[in-house]
């Protein structure tokens, strides 16, 4: 009994962040919802939050990966900005289709990130510098592509991708594929934590309890249904929800299960033992790159979709929206720590806080101090984590002499942190 609360105990203080942003997740719901008189979780209100945050909700995926390799990504807002304003010149100037536009839209966010990559990767400018200027680059296209001025109406088809919503394959009441797909995504994401759990017991890495372990699934898979059923009593799923599945499983998927997930927790880790180790550190971090210009854009083409114009102010800020999910959500300043989940769910904290206090008609000026309390509080919180684990680890080292114990997640040493990613069967 008393081993199976030591090993709960260093897994919920190992997952500080992750488990304390769930909680203040769950706490501003209920807040919320008490506050605005049952408005927040009405079927309705849960649609727009979706529809509301989805663009947030892409880059802070992308934005997740930028910082777990130690970097940053200032210019995600512009060039949202001028990818929606060239495939709207493409739509409604030259009259290309919409399969057609998308590719090339996504095509040229790659090329963007290539660009802000090769800098970043090879040349060792700091991505700071390099997406400040780009930030800079792609606000100035955007007004020269416009002109200046707003490009509005735009063709139903990509509105479409913003406001259409799943069709049913019948109508009885409750949006079947809706729920269908709320199964399926709730079995990979159980899925998904089963097998982390194995292959840390594979490396003899402390996990919780088997009992831990399932009422966490069982919690899972409940939150996955309750918020599907919301959707599915009214329009069913957005397609624009649908996307954000597919980038949240796929994306998980990548970094918790393949190699190229761990490389680039390897290169946030420690950079130098990363290399030592053999992995391609300058290739892990120019690719990260790209797809962050990749998400940027799809990011550009949702919310043009949304806007039904494509506008040079579009994007303002977005770049500042992204990299506070990521904060909020569990990554670490220095590099080497998050999860594509602690993204979602710090997006989810910023969008049901701006849909909250806008719905109990707080203004702009505290909505915004608000948020930034938020956010300061967030990475004050990783910081003092990771205090009272170096002081926890000193305070041992004297007593017990030297440290043999395997690293827990997330907190390995730099030099075995990429030792252990690299050696990890892929």
């Amino acid at each position: 009994m008393t081993s199976t609360i030591s090993v709960i105990r260093t897994v919920v203080r190992n997952n500080a962040r992750q488990y304390g942003m769930v909680i203040a997740l769950a706490i501003i719901v209920i807040l919320f919802q008490m506050l605005t008189g049952g408005l927040l979780l009405r079927p309705l209100n849960i649609t727009n939050l979706i529809m509301q945050n989805s663009y947030v909700l892409i880059l802070a995926v992308g934005m997740m990966l930028v910082i777990i390799t130690g970097h940053i990504d200032l210019s995600v807002g512009s060039v949202v900005a001028f990818v929606g304003a060239v495939s709207a010149i493409m739509l409604t100037g030259w009259g290309l289709p919409m399969p057609v536009v998308v590719p090339l839209a996504l095509v040229l966010g790659a090329l963007i990130g290539a660009w802000q990559g090769f800098w970043i990767a090879y040349v060792r400018i700091p991505a700071f510098i390099v997406t400040l200027a780009g930030m800079l680059i792609f606000r100035g296209a955007t007004m020269v592509v416009l002109g200046g001025e707003s490009l509005s109406p735009l063709p139903a088809s990509l509105r479409t991708l913003a406001s259409g919503f799943i069709p049913d394959v019948a109508d009885v009441g409750i949006h079947l594929l809706t729920m269908a797909g709320a199964v399926a995504a709730a079995a990979v994401l159980v899925w998904l934590q089963w097998r982390s759990r194995a292959r840390n017991l594979r490396y003899d890495l402390p996990v919780a309890s088997s009992q831990l372990a399932t009422a966490q699934s069982v919690a899972t898979v409940a939150v996955v249904l309750v918020f599907a059923y919301a959707l599915a009593v009214y329009n069913g799923l957005p397609v624009v929800g649908l996307l954000l599945i597919v980038l949240i499983v796929g994306y998980s998927f990548v970094m918790n299960t393949t190699t190229a997930g761990r490389h680039i927790y390897a290169v946030g880790g420690s950079e130098k033992a990363a290399m030592l180790s053999g992995v391609k550190t300058q290739r892990t971090t120019f690719w990260v790159f790209v797809n962050m210009g990749v998400l940027s854009a799809l990011a550009g083409l949702v919310f043009t979709a949304r806007l039904n114009a494509a506008t040079p102010r579009a994007g303002t800020m977005f770049e500042l929206d992204a990299i506070a999910a990521a904060f909020i959500g569990g990554a670490s300043a220095s590099g080497g720590v998050g999860t594509v989940i602690g993204a979602v769910v710090g997006a989810l904290v910023m969008g049901v806080m701006n849909n909250g206090m806008s719905l109990i008609g707080l203004g702009v000026d505290w909505q915004q101090a608000i948020k930034g309390l938020v956010l300061l509080a967030a990475v004050g919180f990783d910081i003092y984590n990771k205090k009272r684990v170096g002081s926890g680890r000193s305070g041992r080292s004297a007593a017990a002499g030297p440290d043999t114990s395997p690293p827990t997640p997330g907190e390995e040493k730099p030099a075995e942190s990429a030792r252990a990613q690299t050696a990890t069967p892929g």
